[in-house]
């Protein structure tokens, strides 16, 4: 291989180490995973003249050519121009250029969602519109974010385990002259949810405590007794991650949020990333972040600003749960302290 290769400028430029010495696979940002398909040519192109003849559907939603030959790499950069200021000056109001050198940089990640209430029945917000909304608060920048955003409680975008995790949620409005009384969203509530409903003298009551603002009920009932309500609103799970030592799910942060929280929080994520890293930006998970600085001074510092709507609920104290995988099992059993051999718990990232 050619060790004149940059390959930590290349992965900043978004093209990816292959295993073929002198090859890289470009990654095509999506934002929020929907784009107009006139778009798939833009890729299809790459793929046939600069890369191998294949295209992949990368993890976060992004549209990858492998095969990439390290001196072809200006040559499809240059072609990308027009594809950057489309999706990410032109759709997403990023602040940046567009120029023949490609992207320039790949700290903060493709902002993936599910295709959300633009077609799927069960979405209670637009998750796609965030995406690009919330793109342009965090890229381009060398700080290191994931965001993924669902449409509703089932959470299909996986943002338990995105450094942040979106979900559309809804406060359901119960019109009792409507009702029938046969009790449908009760049964898809105690199916489905959490059984917040009963059914009393052929009308509905609620448990408010426990609702999960999923909107089951909703699509359940026949005669429209339940309907969604105009404000838009958003549960924020934080902290959660794969990984080889310390994979884990992200723990609830804010409830009920409305959509102007959401975005002035992300806004504030650079700050805090620029704090705890003091200006020096490296690849790290945003949940290893809020573990340096703890769960305290990580609130302080992103909703610093942030003007929270009557219904939000802020987490007074997140205590995360992870798998924590170590290096000389074969030394001490896992029950024992790798030093002391005293019994030993496995310490939680607490605060």
């Amino acid at each position: 291989m050619n060790h004149d290769i940059n390959i930590t400028k290349l992965k900043l430029n978004c093209f990816r180490q292959s295993k073929v010495p002198g090859e890289f696979m470009l990654q095509m940002r999506v934002p929020g995973g929907l784009i107009d398909a006139k778009y798939i040519s833009v890729i299809q192109e790459i793929a046939e003249k600069w890369g191998n003849g294949t295209f992949h559907i990368g993890m976060r939603q992004t549209l990858n050519a492998p095969g990439i030959k390290y001196e072809n790499i200006d040559a499809v950069n240059s072609f990308i121009q027009q594809y950057i200021k489309d999706i990410e000056i032109d759709l997403c109001n990023a602040d940046m250029e567009s120029n023949s050198a490609g992207y320039p940089t790949i700290g903060a990640r493709n902002i993936t969602s599910c295709i959300g209430n633009s077609h799927c029945i069960k979405a209670n917000v637009n998750t796609w519109e965030l995406a690009r909304k919330l793109e342009k608060e965090i890229f381009p920048s060398h700080y290191h974010i994931k965001m993924s955003i669902s449409g509703c409680p089932n959470d299909c975008g996986k943002g338990h385990f995105n450094d942040f995790g979106i979900i559309g949620v809804t406060k359901p409005i119960y019109l009792k002259d409507r009702c029938i009384g046969c009790g449908r969203c009760v049964k898809v509530c105690e199916h489905s949810a959490t059984r917040v409903l009963k059914l009393v003298n052929n009308r509905i009551e609620k448990d408010t405590c426990c609702c999960v603002g999923c909107g089951e009920c909703v699509e359940a009932c026949p005669a429209s007794a339940w309907v969604r309500p105009e404000q838009k609103l958003y549960r924020v799970i934080l902290g959660g991650r794969t990984g080889k030592q310390y994979p884990r799910m992200g723990k609830m942060f804010l409830n009920w949020v409305t959509e102007d929280v959401v975005v002035a929080v992300i806004k504030n994520w650079q700050t805090f990333s620029a704090n705890v890293l003091h200006h020096k930006p490296i690849y790290i998970h945003g949940g290893h972040l809020i573990d340096r600085a703890g769960y305290q001074k990580f609130k302080e510092i992103i909703l610093d600003g942030v003007k929270l709507n009557p219904e939000a609920q802020v987490a007074q104290r997140i205590l995360w749960a992870e798998t924590e995988y170590r290096a000389n099992i074969n030394v001490k059993p896992l029950s024992q302290h790798p030093s002391s051999g005293e019994p030993y718990t496995p310490k939680s990232s607490n605060e």
